[in-house]
């Protein structure tokens, strides 16, 4: 299972592709990919687990991080690879390795940035956050991870999406009292008084707040509802677990504030949440970033969802998204991705990289 890193860009994605590495099982990909960059003498390369660094030390006045998860989904009979026309099919092409790709194929080729750069490739992306490579290096090898500026590999169909939501889910409890159904008049159905909170979310307006001139679209959803005692008993309580979706002007602290003032007067708990990033799309490496890779009609958008750009947010470090993968197709059966996409985004951020 060796990588050549120098072959063409589509023939490295369909070899990363075909080495099987479903999250908790990435080690054979991690051995390839480790075997790759040690071959690189431009190269200083460590293993973490079942991650992978590599790292240039030219003296650069930046340094820039591009970072990849090698794991993908559970197979869903699209293993081996194959290629029609354009399109390259199989788990994992989208949802990352064809960024994963084009990192690699970096590493190789480019021995002279005008930036430093780390590379990260990282396992358990696609599972609990408490299994993440990419965490339990900001948490345990945060030097690994200093930089300017970070691209993370993720899908974006070949457009550049800055930052990333945050998210937030709570429970919104609505107290009752029980009662024989029989005689409902002698209890209170929590279920009932729990209409209230489904009309605060019915009559929500979704904000749409613009962060380093990207306009990110929050939301407010319930998304479970889970009420009721026994057939003939007036229930009393009645939880709604809301999902909220929110801009990176928002901190955490804030986000949950904003709940506990919408869902005034009922009982709100807070049962996960995940910071959002800004795209910090001022800072000089940043914005030498976007001139470069957006040029040519490259949409720059807001990431409307959560990733790891988040922790290096939390380390200080501007992040973007930015791969040739299409979102829309991630973990999916016939996933595929355009192989011109991947060439092309080779070939913008060598240019990048290089000016």
């Amino acid at each position: 299972m060796r990588l050549d890193l120098f072959s063409d860009v589509a023939d490295l994605t369909a070899a990363i592709v075909d080495i099987e590495s479903v999250s908790g099982a990435e080690g054979p990909l991690a051995d390839a990919v480790e075997e790759a960059l040690r071959a690189l003498p431009h190269l200083a390369v460590e293993r973490d687990g079942n991650n992978v660094i590599a790292r240039t030390d030219l003296g650069r006045a930046e340094r820039v991080v591009l970072a990849g998860h090698l794991d993908t989904v559970p197979l869903n009979g699209n293993l081996p690879s194959r290629m029609e026309g354009d399109r390259l099919y199989g788990c994992g092409t989208t949802d990352m390795k064809s960024g994963v790709a084009v990192a690699l194929r970096l590493a190789a080729t480019v021995t002279e940035p005008t930036r430093d750069i780390t590379f990260v490739f990282y396992e358990c992306e696609e599972i609990e956050a408490e299994r993440n490579g990419l965490r339990r290096l900001a948490a345990t090898r945060p030097e690994l991870l200093a930089g300017d500026f970070a691209v993370l590999m993720e899908p974006t169909g070949a457009h550049i999406e800055g930052g990333c939501q945050g998210t937030m889910r709570i429970e919104v409890t609505a107290k009752g009292e029980r009662a024989h159904s029989a005689r409902a008049w002698m209890g209170s159905n929590a279920i009932h008084t729990a209409g209230r909170i489904l009309d605060v979310l019915r009559a929500y307006e979704p904000t749409r707040p613009v962060v380093d001139a990207l306009e990110y679209h929050e939301g407010l959803n319930a998304v479970f509802i889970h009420g009721g005692v026994a057939g003939n008993v007036i229930p009393d309580e009645c939880v709604v677990t809301v999902n909220y979706r929110f801009a990176p002007d928002k901190s955490l602290a804030e986000a949950e504030a904003y709940l506990r003032e919408v869902f005034d007067g009922f009982d709100v708990k807070v049962t996960d949440a995940a910071s959002a990033a800004r795209p910090g799309l001022t800072h000089p490496a940043a914005a030498a970033f976007v001139s470069s890779v957006a040029s040519g009609g490259t949409e720059v958008r807001a990431k409307l969802g959560w990733t790891d750009v988040a922790r290096f947010s939390e380390l200080g470090v501007p992040a973007v998204n930015y791969g040739p993968g299409e979102p829309t197709l991630a973990h999916t059966k016939d996933e595929y991705v355009e192989m011109p996409l991947i060439a092309d985004c080779e070939t913008r951020m060598r240019t990048w990289l290089t000016a």
